[in-house]
């Protein structure tokens, strides 16, 4: 059985409350998990302080886990990161409170998230590069540009529920890309 297969299996385990299963998925996964909330946080005490707060969120939210394909890690990542995330803005919030500047705080993201952005990016160009040329402008016009489908169509010279196939395909292939 594959490492991904194993946490699936205890995900599932979770959600009908095995405490074993959980403690496993904890010797399974929180050295990772705790590495996405240290470099989100950089600062070990809140880093180990939302980790715990992940596996309370994972422990509450198993049941909604479900098995799309997608790595059961990347599920766990993302709670991480996303609780991360929140606490960092809840501290800029709180800081900003007790500065009395709340409404001078800058609407530009910050340089972790404008990192993160760009890897992200930078993840999903290399994604749709992988696409046909054709399959990957349909999906930059439709999800990029906000072309519709119909326009889409017309401008690829195709059916429409062929393009809506193209772009059905393409996104299975981007998340199948994005899961690696």
């Amino acid at each position: 059985m594959s490492a991904s297969a194993e946490i699936e299996e205890l995900i599932a385990r979770v959600a009908l409350r095995d405490k074993q299963a959980f403690a496993a998925l904890y010797d399974a996964t929180s050295r990772k998990l705790f590495g996405i909330c240290l470099r989100v946080l950089n600062n070990r005490a809140e880093a180990e302080e939302a980790l715990q707060d992940v596996f309370l969120r994972i422990w509450a939210k198993a049941d909604r886990y479900a098995v799309t394909g997608h790595s059961p890690m990347t599920w766990l990542i993302t709670v991480a990161r996303n609780l991360s995330i929140d606490r960092l803005r809840a501290r800029g919030a709180a800081t900003d409170t007790i500065e009395g500047m709340g409404e001078l705080r800058d609407a530009h993201p910050g340089p972790e998230a404008t990192a993160i952005a760009s890897s992200e990016m930078r993840r999903i160009g290399l994604c749709i590069d992988e696409l046909e040329e054709d399959r990957a402008s349909a999906v930059r016009g439709a999800y990029l540009d906000g072309e519709s489908y119909a326009d889409l169509a017309q401008k690829h010279d195709v059916p429409l529920n062929t393009m809506r196939t193209w772009l059905r395909r393409s996104l299975q292939k981007l998340k199948e890309c994005l899961s690696r």
